[in-house]
C-alpha cells in the first residue's frame, strides 16, 4: 500500500514549511515534497526581512504581526539567528515626513516613533545630509533567508517528525492522493504551496488569479562606514511602494513628488532595503519587473538606481559589493496572497506580493485550520 499522511504539502518553500510547522503543532503525520534538492527560491533569495510595518492595513498586516511573533517562538528552536529587530525609514522629503506622521497615528503605528533629523542620526550615525527625519519601529526582524530556511526545515524533521521527499516531481493531486515521480503517497489533506510554478499543478485554478511573475535584483554589499544597524533601513521610495503607508491619503502629495524626481526608479519598481547580516556585510535591494517568464538578465543600469539611493541615504555608495543575484517570485493585479480551494480537502495556497517571509506562516495557519477543524 501507498504512504499514508494526515496531510501532504507541496513545495518546501516557506509558505510549504509554514503548513508544515501549523500543522506538527496539531500532532499530525505530514510529509512535504518538493521537485529540488534544497530551498533554491524566493525562500532564499530576499531579505530575511519580517516586515510589519508598512504592511497593506487589515488582514496583511495582522498576518505579518502573526507571523512575526511564530518566527520569534521558534527561531531559538530551531537555532536560526535574530540578526536585528526593528526598521528605521530614513526619508529625506517633508512630504515623507507627513506620511510618517500620518502612519504614527494609526493602529499600525502603535509602538512606533517619528525622529527628527538628529535623533534619528543618534540611532544610526551613518545616515546622510540629506536626512529630514525618520520612523523607528520595533515590530520588524531580520534572518539570514539562505541559513534560516534550512535550518527549519532540518528542526522540522529532526524535532517535529516532519518527512520530506526530496528530488521528487509531483504529478498530479486529486483528493486523497499525490502522485509523484517515486510512487503514489495517499494523505487525508493536502496543500499545494506552489511558489510561482503556475502550470504544473491546477493551471486554470492559477491562472483565474491573473498571476505574473516578478523579476528583482539584489545585492549583498561590504560598508564599513554604514557600521553597525539598529535594524532595516527604508526610504522615501518604500512609502510610495508599501501599501500600509501609500494607501494613506497623506501619501498622494509623496508620490506626486517622487514621480516628478525619480521617476526612472518608479518604473523600474527600485526602492531601498538595506538590511545586516552577522558578518556586518549589508543585503541590499530591491527592483520590480513583471512578466510571464522574466528573463536572467540583471542589467547594471538597475542595479546603479539601487545603489543611486543607497548613496543618498548613507551619502556614498558602499566599498564594495560581494554578490549579485535576482529572484522571482509570484505576483498578482489585485490580492497579496490567496488560499484556492480545489476540493474540500485541497488547498492551493499562494502568496503573490513577495510577502512570504513576512505573511506565511499567519496564512498557513489559516489553511490547516480550515482543512482540519
Amino acid at each position: 500500500m501507498p504512504d499514508s499522511y494526515d496531510l501532504a504539502i507541496v513545495g518546501a518553500g516557506v509558505v510549504g514549511l509554514g503548513h508544515a510547522l501549523a500543522a506538527s503543532r496539531r500532532g499530525l503525520k505530514v510529509v512535504v515534497i518538493d521537485r529540488d534538492a534544497q530551498a533554491n527560491g524566493a525562500s532564499i533569495r530576499n531579505f530575511g526581512f519580517i516586515t510589519v510595518t508598512g504592511q497593506q492595513r487589515g488582514e496583511c498586516w495582522r498576518r505579518a504581526m502573526r507571523s512575526r511573533d511564530i518566527w520569534a517562538e521558534i527561531a531559538p528552536e530551531a537555532g536560526i539567528e535574530v540578526v536585528h529587530r526593528g526598521l528605521m525609514v530614513a526619508v529625506r522629503r517633508p512630504e515623507a515626513m507627513t506620511v510618517l506622521d500620518a502612519f504614527a497615528k494609526t493602529e499600525m503605528g502603535e509602538g512606533c516613533e517619528v525622529l527628527d533629523a538628529e535623533a534619528a542620526r543618534a540611532r544610526l550615525p551613518a545616515l546622510g545630509t540629506q536626512l529630514a527625519g525618520a520612523l523607528w519601529s520595533p515590530h520588524d526582524m531580520r534572518v539570514e533567508s539562505r541559513e534560516a530556511i534550512p535550518k527549519l526545515a532540518r528542526w522540522l524533521h529532526e524535532a517535529k517528525s516532519i518527512e520530506f521527499r526530496r528530488e521528487t516531481a509531483v504529478l498530479g493531486v486529486a483528493p486523497g492522493t499525490v502522485r509523484t515521480s517515486s510512487g503514489t503517497i495517499r494523505a487525508a489533506r493536502i496543500v499545494v504551496a506552489p511558489g510561482d510554478d503556475f502550470h504544473t499543478l491546477f493551471e486554470d485554478r492559477i491562472a483565474a488569479y491573473g498571476v505574473t511573475r516578478c523579476k528583482l535584483h539584489m545585492m549583498r554589499v561590504a560598508d564599513p562606514a554604514v557600521g553597525t544597524l539598529p535594524g532595516s533601513v527604508m526610504t522615501d521610495l518604500s512609502l510610495g511602494r508599501y501599501l500600509g503607508y501609500a494607501e494613506l491619503p497623506e501619501a498622494e502629495p509623496l508620490k506626486a513628488r517622487l514621480a516628478a524626481e525619480q521617476a526612472e526608479h518608479l518604473a523600474n519598481g527600485v526602492h531601498l532595503i538595506v538590511v545586516q547580516s552577522a558578518d556586518g556585510s549589508l543585503v541590499v535591494g530591491d527592483s520590480h519587473h513583471y512578466a510571464a517568464t522574466p528573463d536572467p538578465f540583471a542589467p547594471e543600469t538597475v542595479d546603479d538606481l539601487i545603489l543611486d539611493e543607497y548613496a543618498a541615504t548613507f551619502d556614498g555608495r558602499p566599498a564594495r559589493v560581494l554578490e549579485r543575484w535576482t529572484g522571482t517570485y509570484a505576483s498578482a493585479p489585485d490580492r497579496l496572497a490567496f488560499i484556492d480551494r480545489p476540493d474540500e480537502t485541497i488547498r492551493l495556497v499562494m502568496v503573490t506580493s513577495g510577502t512570504g517571509a513576512s505573511t506565511g506562516f499567519a496564512i498557513a495557519e489559516e489553511a490547516v485550520a480550515e482543512l482540519f477543524d
